[in-house]
């Protein structure tokens, strides 16, 4: 059978790709790179760059840019068939990673390459080398005899346990549903009552954001609220469906990092997770989040204690706190964000986003066709000078299937191959907004338009590399804690008057944002920032110490518990099971790397400060931005590249001001 992952052409047949077709498929690409692996480590095959990249890069690329087509429909069309094809070559396909990564003549090949060819490399090839050194060291490369099959078995059963947790997250997401009568949805907006109406109906809520969000901020039913939110806070926990129940995972993802560490011989799997970032202790971490934490109590304290003002003696927990703030946004600023809503059509935002990246960097987006693997996604194509750069695919809605959140993926990179062929860059965009109603376009909240210029500044980051080495091209190679650079500061567009004039327009009538909106929604741009800011440093703080403290694993608990006695004003519930659905740190990839947003933060709102400076679509600074940062990928230390646009180090100032915390 013609078998698409197996296919040479230059985008993924994902219409096509079938669950039986995984195994055969990862089976052989896996024996090609197995082959590539061993003609590489030969004595014979010259500890030559250019031999190695023809040899092994040529077979891995391959290998993953199929895997990664896998694991995207694994994460945005998941069924039980494709789940268990999926869950039965994770495994094989990461013991050969591992075993790659621990490879001791690969390692002792790449020493050689950096010792005879190191000083006449250019300086991204350079920068590939001094990674893959590093990397080797942190995959177990040095490790001998019993310590090198334990850190491969760790490995192993640490993929498995990361994807199991994912599962169980989406399970408990898709699997709880409630039959609501319209009079336990007053309040609740007019859109999410046609998305949610059934045919004798009552109204199907679900804990997909597009409907638990809303019915939190409006629903005047207090029990209500509570059935929603005890639901959403207790998914995949000891409160649930036993099989979905992530406490055991959880507790054995963590001791396994733990242990990891320990073969590695560093004290914690944090500085394990910090080896290749910007930030160089846990020590170090922490000390930023709890500055933080500290310039922003006084703020979130104030947040608080207006809040219970407004409330008047009415009861505050957890599932009060959206509803109240609402209120007191609308009474204070004399707007809510479902008047806000009906300006942001996703007809009318996507083409003033692109719009927007066409201006500031020089390029052209068109649609054009590609299979798909969801009728709602599309497809486009990036130009320069009539020159194809790059290609994206853009997933907008939430559904059943599809992972929760908001993520920028790649089908593959940028890469000069070995035979000259230039490669050029494709990247995969989903987020989870509500669907289109009947015939009226899909309504985007201005957090989803922030949530969508985010995740685009990802992609962005991703194709406008000019960096033609695999590793140090585009977002590959760039420290975990810079990564959300491009993407926190693309979201400051969304609060620029001409921008928001590109992106909006009616829902019935097509009129723009009026001035005196936008006015308002700028007066509530820091509504309750204090509190928003303490929440994400207790998400911070919790992942840090959990992978920073030896034994945490035994009292998970416990470690939030004291996270939110140190820094929270609004403690939520004893039953509030937060971590069981954690997944950036337990399934995502951002263990001991939370904290990331907000370093990340620092250096996106000292870096928007030089276009507020100097123009927000001044094209020196664009060009600026785009020629020192985004081009630039991995293949230079992100503090030379933040350096190299800002002229300085960076500085705090900016952060604080954006927040409404400074002075």
């Amino acid at each position: 059978m013609n078998n698409p992952l197996l296919s040479t052409a230059a985008l993924p047949d994902f219409a096509a790709i079938q669950p039986e077709h995984v195994q055969p498929a990862m089976t052989e690409l896996l024996a090609v790179a197995q082959a590539a692996l061993d003609e590489a480590t030969q004595p014979e095959t010259p500890a030559d760059y250019d031999t190695l990249s023809r040899i092994l890069d040529t077979a891995t690329e391959r290998l993953g840019t199929a895997w990664h087509a896998v694991g995207h429909l694994n994460a945005v069309a998941d069924t039980p068939e494709l789940r268990e094809a999926y869950n039965a070559m994770l495994p094989v396909v990461t013991e050969f990673s591992t075993a790659m990564g621990a490879n001791e003549a690969l390692f002792a090949k790449y020493k050689a390459v950096m010792a005879a060819q190191g000083a006449s490399l250019s300086v991204a090839r350079q920068q590939v080398l001094k990674h893959a050194i590093r990397d080797f060291v942190l995959s177990g490369a040095e490790l001998q005899g019993q310590a090198r099959e334990r850190y491969a078995a760790i490995q192993e059963r640490s993929a498995e346990l990361q994807q199991q947790f994912s599962e169980h997250v989406l399970d408990a997401t898709d699997g709880w549903s409630y039959v609501a009568s319209t009079d336990e949805l007053a309040g609740v907006p007019q859109d999410v009552l046609d998305a949610t109406r059934l045919d004798d109906g009552g109204h199907k809520l679900t804990l997909h954001f597009p409907v638990y969000l809303p019915v939190m901020q409006y629903a005047e039913n207090r029990a209500l609220r509570e059935k929603l939110y005890r639901a959403y806070v207790t998914r995949a926990s000891e409160q649930g469906k036993p099989e979905w129940d992530n406490t055991a995972a959880m507790r054995e993802i963590v001791a396994l990092r733990q242990e990891e560490a320990q073969l590695l011989g560093y004290a914690s799997f944090a500085e394990v997770s910090l080896a290749p970032k910007m930030a160089s202790t846990p020590a170090e971490v922490t000390t930023f989040l709890r500055d933080l934490a500290k310039r922003a109590r006084p703020f979130a304290e104030k947040d608080l204690a207006e809040l219970r003002e407004f409330a008047k003696g009415q009861p505050l927990e957890s599932w009060d706190v959206s509803f109240w703030s609402e209120k007191l946004k609308e009474a204070r600023y004399a707007f809510s964000d479902q008047t806000v809503k009906q300006y942001f059509t996703a007809t009318k935002v996507v083409p003033g986003l692109f719009s927007i990246i066409e201006r500031l960097f020089d390029v052209s987006i068109t649609q054009a066709s590609a299979s798909v693997w969801h009728e709602t996604v599309t497809f486009y194509e990036m130009k320069r000078n009539g020159q194809l750069i790059a290609q994206f695919y853009l997933d907008l809605y939430a559904r059943n299937g599809k992972r929760p959140g908001a993520w920028m993926d790649e089908v593959r990179s940028r890469w000069l191959r070995p035979t000259g062929e230039q490669q050029t860059p494709v990247a995969l965009l989903t987020c989870n907004f509500a669907s289109p109603v009947g015939d009226k376009p899909a309504l985007l909240t201005h957090d989803d338009v922030i949530t969508l210029f985010h995740e685009f500044g990802h992609g962005l980051h991703h194709m406008l590399t000019q960096v033609n080495d695999l590793g140090v091209s585009g977002i590959s190679g760039v420290e975990w804690d810079a990564v959300e650079l491009p993407s926190q500061f693309m979201e400051n567009f969304c609060w620029e008057w001409d921008v928001l004039c590109q992106l909006s327009g009616h829902v019935d009538s097509g009129e723009p944002l009026p001035r005196e909106l936008f006015d308002k929604m700028i007066a509530a741009k820091n509504f309750q920032s204090g509190l928003m800011t303490l929440r994400q440093i207790e998400f911070s703080l919790f992942d840090m110490r959990l992978h920073a403290e030896p034994g945490a694993e035994g009292h998970v608990q416990k470690v939030l518990d004291d996270v939110r006695a140190e820094v929270a004003v609004l403690i939520p519930p004893p039953f509030n099971r937060f971590q069981h659905s954690f997944s950036h740190i337990f399934a995502g990839g951002y263990a001991a790397g939370y904290y990331s947003y907000k370093w990340a933060e620092l250096l996106s709102a000292d870096a928007w400060s030089a276009f507020e400076e100097e123009g927000v679509f001044n094209p020196a600074t664009g060009k600026r931005f785009l020629r020192e940062v985004l081009e630039q990928g991995g293949a230079r230390d992100a503090i030379d590249n933040f350096k190299a646009f800002r002229g300085r180090e960076p500085r705090i100032d900016a952060l604080l001001r954006h927040q409404g915390m400074g002075g």
